[in-house]
């Protein structure tokens, strides 16, 4: 006859349906696609929500469509490769709700031109998407960390990497961009580990309902298109914005509280192939 000791483990417990009840979440990008979809995500799982985006007038619209649905949420003018406008937005994300909780570094662009090859980029191209894609997340992080640490608080990052930046997909430049977001979001990671900063980056892979892909506009054209990226998946589908905001909602929330320094595929199982 053998004795089993059962050792109890605190597993958290609440509403899993307001999974970021009180918190504040600083939103880059936020004005259309994945920042868009994260921003009505967030709102409705309690989080106050601040919209940042160059675009002031999709910024507006967005934190427009999550107050129509009860959220909180305000829209704050910020340019992701200047670092005093990224401050200045993170400044007025405490200034409104009192704290940060989480940063999502979602802002980036496409490759400028569709088809584009390595040694066609010229180098105002590449400086383009160094400064928004790169030196908007590294920007983004560190004032995050410093406001974190200036709180004396745990903090959730969530940084917008891609599947380009784990394989060889395309777009040779901005995977590499995409492949320096996640080493940084792994050595931020585990730098900020003793103040219980957790970095976590999410990869999407094909998202034509976004303006990262050269869609057609007409209907049977754009059907064919969204088909043909449908495939490159293993499941088949493609991946909408709504795909990402939901794995950064995990990511950023108390029920990840132990993940950190990981790069999260969301890509129809593209990589395991």
């Amino acid at each position: 006859m053998t004795t089993e000791t059962l050792i109890a483990i605190d597993i958290p417990t609440g509403d899993l349906r307001m999974q970021l009840e009180g918190k504040t979440i600083a939103i880059t990008g936020a004005g259309s696609g994945v920042g868009r979809a994260a921003t009505l995500l967030f709102t409705r799982e309690g989080g106050n929500v601040v919209c940042l985006d160059v675009n002031d007038a999709w910024a507006k619209e967005t934190a427009r469509l999550a107050e129509a649905e009860g959220g909180n949420s305000i829209a704050v003018h910020c340019d992701v490769s200047d670092e005093d406008d990224v401050e200045a937005a993170i400044a007025a994300t405490v200034s409104e709700y009192g704290r940060l909780d989480v940063m999502f570094n979602n802002a980036a662009i496409a490759t400028p031109r569709p088809g584009l090859r390595f040694e066609d980029h010229t180098v105002e191209e590449f400086e383009k998407l160094t400064s928004i894609n790169f030196k908007g997340v590294f920007l983004g992080t560190k004032h995050a960390v410093r406001q974190f640490r200036a709180q004396n608080s745990p903090g959730a990052i969530v940084n917008t990497a891609s599947v380009a930046g784990m394989v060889g997909w395309g777009g040779t430049v901005y995977g590499a961009i995409k492949g320096g977001v996640i080493q940084l979001t792994r050595a931020v990671a585990v730098e900020s580990a003793p103040f219980d900063i957790r970095v976590n980056a999410v990869c999407p892979a094909g998202m034509p309902a976004t303006n990262f892909m050269d869609i057609p506009t007409d209907e049977a054209t754009q059907s064919a298109a969204f088909e043909k990226v449908a495939q490159q998946h293993p499941l088949g589908r493609n991946i909408d914005p709504e795909d990402i905001a939901a794995a950064a909602l995990f990511l950023a929330s108390d029920s990840a509280r132990n993940i950190t320094g990981v790069a999260l595929p969301v890509d129809g199982g593209y990589v395991a192939r």
